[in-house]
């Protein structure tokens, strides 16, 4: 995987990359200590229609839509480009759903903690003792040694089915899939099955090495620990309470994003761009990246999230707890398609930002968030190029744009 070397901010204050959670990389395990501390009194606010505008000015994109919000409250809402390449379509509505992709996995993880929360389950408990199935038709190498634990911080060294092979000069390879089957209908264990020819990663809880099939497997514990499929649990204990009331969990083909909203495409082998609106929802692996959201909703998951509304404390450690050996993480705006621990990266706004995000062909989405969780930025862009570096940089131009916009003109 090859990373786009990324341009410094001004150095008065700085955005704290905190987990790039992508159907490629994960929503955690990490943490950091804020550079700066959060700027007292009202934050200026830019004009996030403007924002979204430029946003989709950036080559390859093809939509932008987006909101920000302080304490619960909405600052501004934005869309620009169109629903449809080429301009066609007409402008995404600016409360339009769109999938989250991996930032999918933050409200599995939530999901299994609360049930250990309730003690139907433990954090060092046994993937085999838990899914015996896993160990009975041999889905996963060494289950009686993988802890919820491990799976949770992709310490488990199962191997990723998602990822395609790298190429001969080490940049990531397309997904090890057919991105334009639509319909076919794959089931979980399918997804775990692909995983286990591949070559494990390293010992169960030696080190960090991302994994989509980690949260395949967390999503099917849900659903035999509580009796419900996946999509119940997220309704009754996220949705539902969070008044996220336009968030679903897409299962398997045809499901898709309901309502007028932005297409994605992606270049088939002549390198032209096909909309994959219709990407097989089966492919995300349910646990791993199958809920579609908004920016209302995303924002109040974090928001609830952030301030310790949703776990106990020593159970939401687990998730952002840095680990000690995390390798360097990139830039995510430059390469937000990789797991990494987080970093600083310079801003010219008055606090710390961090960053849950998700990608996967067609669309990258993210949501910035202040350590508080006052303010939440959530932005969703559709594409039409397999090259997300300039969507991601942009993204977070964006950011600055709504919350820093003196230091945003300056520059």
């Amino acid at each position: 995987m090859s990373y786009a070397n990324g341009r410094r901010f001004p150095k008065r204050a700085t955005l704290v990359v905190g987990v790039a959670a992508l159907l490629l990389a994960h929503a955690g395990p990490a943490t950091a200590t804020p550079a700066t501390s959060v700027t007292a009194g009202p934050a200026p606010r830019g004009n996030v229609q403007k924002a979204m505008e430029e946003l989709a000015r950036v080559p390859g994109v093809v939509g932008a839509v987006g909101g920000a919000y302080v304490d619960g409250e909405p600052i501004g809402l934005g869309s620009g480009g169109s629903r449809l390449l080429g301009g066609r379509g007409g402008p995404i509505p600016v409360d339009a759903r769109f999938r989250i992709w991996s930032q999918t996995k933050q409200m599995v993880a939530t999901v299994v903690l609360q049930l250990v929360a309730e003690g139907r389950l433990g954090v060092d408990d046994k993937l085999g003792d838990l899914l015996p199935a896993v160990v009975d038709e041999d889905l996963v190498a060494r289950a009686d040694e993988i802890t919820v634990r491990q799976m949770l911080r992709h310490t488990s060294g199962i191997p990723d089915w998602y990822a395609g092979e790298p190429k001969p000069d080490g940049s990531e390879g397309d997904p090890a899939f057919d991105v334009f089957d639509f319909t076919t209908r794959y089931r979980p264990v399918d997804l775990v099955k692909w995983s286990r020819d591949r070559p494990r990663t390293g010992e169960p809880g030696e080190r960090f090495t991302y994994s989509n099939t980690n949260h395949i497997l967390l999503g099917m514990l849900i659903e035999r620990l509580t009796g419900h499929d996946l999509a119940t649990e997220l309704h009754q204990r996220l949705f539902g309470p969070l008044k996220m009331t336009k968030s679903y969990l897409m299962v398997e083909p045809p499901d898709g994003v309901r309502g007028p909203h932005g297409h994605g495409y992606y270049p088939d082998a002549d390198g032209r761009p096909r909309d994959v609106d219709r990407f097989n929802a089966s492919f995300a692996g349910g646990g791993a990246g199958g809920v579609v959201s908004t920016a209302h909703d995303v924002s109040a998951f974090n928001r609830a999230f952030t301030r310790g509304r949703l776990l106990p404390p020593e159970l939401q450690r687990v998730l952002t707890d840095r680990l000690p050996d995390a390798p360097d993480a990139p830039d995510a705006l430059d390469a937000p398609d990789s797991p990494y621990s987080p970093r600083e990266r310079r801003s010219g706004c008055g606090e710390d930002f961090y960053i849950t995000g998700g990608l996967a062909p067609g669309s990258v989405a993210m949501t910035f968030y202040s350590q508080d969780g006052r303010r939440q930025f959530a932005v969703s862009v559709t594409l039409s190029t397999k090259d997300t570096t300039r969507a991601g940089q942009a993204m977070g131009k964006a950011l600055e744009a709504v919350f820093c916009p003196a230091a945003s003109a300056e520059r």
